[in-house]
């Protein structure tokens, strides 16, 4: 990858609020894409195959891991995800994009980071194992069993916080999204993704000195 076309990978355990702050990002900056993960598990009510996820079944899914079309890959709660190639070529295609967010587990953002070590991550951290559990509960759609199986998988996730650029703590909402802002704002400002401009405008730079001293020989004395 190059220039400032910047790839972010966010994730959190289940409850921490990722899915809105992905949301509020992608409405403050538009020109990233988001990418839209395969999944093996049923669609929840409102979400649109396309949109939401690539709705797929399990054979097919492994058809495609066996192919190396996916960028990464994992079970998570006992359905396949997986993050397909053709994601960043569609960003990369798509004018006016400058990058692209995907919205994986920490296993996905280990396989990706070894294949494109410059991407940017960032862990969603909720505030206390108790409000986590809070969470969880809240959600009507889920039964006591699902939400004490996310818990325990949510410490395991948390494990490993360390893989991760950048930690972001999900206790007021407004918070988070400016500091998850921010990280967009300095990683656009690195070195490596502004030089071309800064080469470019050296390059303007030699070439009106030149002209000068064409013009006033004198300003070589």
């Amino acid at each position: 990858m190059s220039g400032d076309f910047l790839l972010l990978i966010l994730s959190s355990p289940s409850g921490a609020g990722k899915t809105t702050l992905t949301k509020r990002l992608r409405e403050k900056f538009p020109d990233l894409l988001f990418s839209v993960s395969h999944t093996t598990r049923q669609p929840r009510p409102g979400e649109v195959d396309g949109k939401d996820y690539h709705f797929t079944g399990r054979a097919e899914f492994e058809r495609d891991v066996a192919g190396g079309r996916f960028l990464e890959w994992a079970e998570v709660h006992g359905n396949l995800y997986g993050t397909s190639l053709a994601e960043i070529e569609r960003a990369r295609a798509t004018a006016g994009c400058r990058g692209m967010i995907f919205d994986i587990d920490y296993q996905g953002a280990r396989q990706i980071k070894a294949k494109v070590p410059e991407i940017v991550t960032v862990f969603i951290l909720p505030p206390s194992m108790e409000e986590l559990l809070k969470r969880l509960r809240g959600r009507a759609s889920e039964t006591e069993e699902v939400v004490q199986r996310r818990y325990t998988v949510a410490k395991k996730e948390i494990e490993h916080y360390a893989l991760f650029d950048y930690l972001v703590v999900n206790d007021r909402l407004d918070d988070a999204f400016e500091h998850l802002s921010s990280v967009i704002l300095a990683e656009r400002s690195r070195w490596w993704r502004q030089a071309p401009k800064a080469e470019a405008l050296l390059r303007t730079g030699t070439a009106h000195a030149e002209a000068a001293l064409v013009a006033f020989p004198g300003l070589a004395r």
